[in-house]
């Protein structure tokens, strides 16, 4: 089966950004005059929680806080201050994962087809496209799909089968990448082929359904660290290894603890 597209989740997945939105949370609480704080070991719980709004939602729920009958307006509106506030914040604070801008460029060498399929919000995937890969940045995919375009997010595969469409292409043609287990779920769900690079909120998750598990996606300088599941032979992820990884799968010979 010949490789065709990739398609990448975007908090934690291209780049470590968790920190950035939870210190954006906060500081948004704290201007609100809200006595609201989420540590890292509350936060990664939260993150069980797909979407920012919902996140806020279930804090809410869970502390017994009622903010009224527009509840819903104030909560997007702290949503919408805290999507601000890491937009002005991501150039300087956040860079993307090691081996995502090259697996990129040589994909686009090769014909593929990039796509981004996440829960984000756009305004926060803009910001991050444009810091990350300058102007152009958001030419380079051919596919997006963001929180704002499905109405169920992750674990539901909605921004997967949403994005194959826009492709047009078959599962079993494409990679995925994520960090999560809600985006693992997702994709599988989707029929895709899954790399897993598990980052600073992920890590304690289950990851038995990913077809690889690593460190990160490598550097020629600084290789991965295979985890799980079929193991690349070179120290990084590149287009011949995640041929491979089709190949391995095609003819059932995936290799690891399945």
């Amino acid at each position: 089966m010949a490789l065709k597209a990739l398609l990448f989740d975007v908090d934690g997945t291209l780049a470590e950004t968790e920190e950035l939105h939870r210190a954006c949370f906060n500081e948004v609480f704290a201007n609100a005059g809200y006595d609201w704080n989420w540590p890292p070991d509350l936060y990664r719980d939260l993150l069980k929680v797909t979407g920012g709004k919902e996140r806020i939602h279930h804090y809410l729920d869970r502390a017994d806080v009622d903010l009224g009958a527009d509840a819903a307006v104030k909560i997007a509106a702290l949503h919408a201050e805290k999507n601000r506030l890491y937009a002005r914040r991501t150039g300087s604070d956040v860079a993307l994962r090691p081996g995502i801008n090259r697996l990129m460029k040589q994909a686009r060498e090769h014909g593929l087809a990039l796509a981004i399929a996440t829960t984000t919000s756009r305004s926060n995937l803009d910001a991050l496209l444009a810091a990350s890969f300058g102007a152009e940045g958001a030419a380079w995919f051919s596919a997006v799909v963001s929180g704002e375009d499905v109405s169920r997010k992750k674990p539901d595969p909605a921004a997967y089968l949403q994005a194959l469409g826009l492709l047009r292409v078959a599962p079993d043609e494409c990679v995925a990448f994520e960090d999560s287990r809600n985006g693992l779920l997702a994709a599988k769900a989707a029929g895709l082929p899954v790399v897993l690079t598990p980052s600073l909120y992920t890590g304690h998750e289950n990851q038995e359904e990913a077809d690889c598990v690593v460190s990160d996606l490598g550097e020629p300088d600084r290789p991965l660290r295979h985890i799980s599941g079929w193991k690349p032979e070179g120290h990084v992820i590149d287009v011949d290894a995640l041929q491979a990884l089709l190949e391995a799968l095609t003819v059932g010979t995936l290799l690891g603890n399945k």
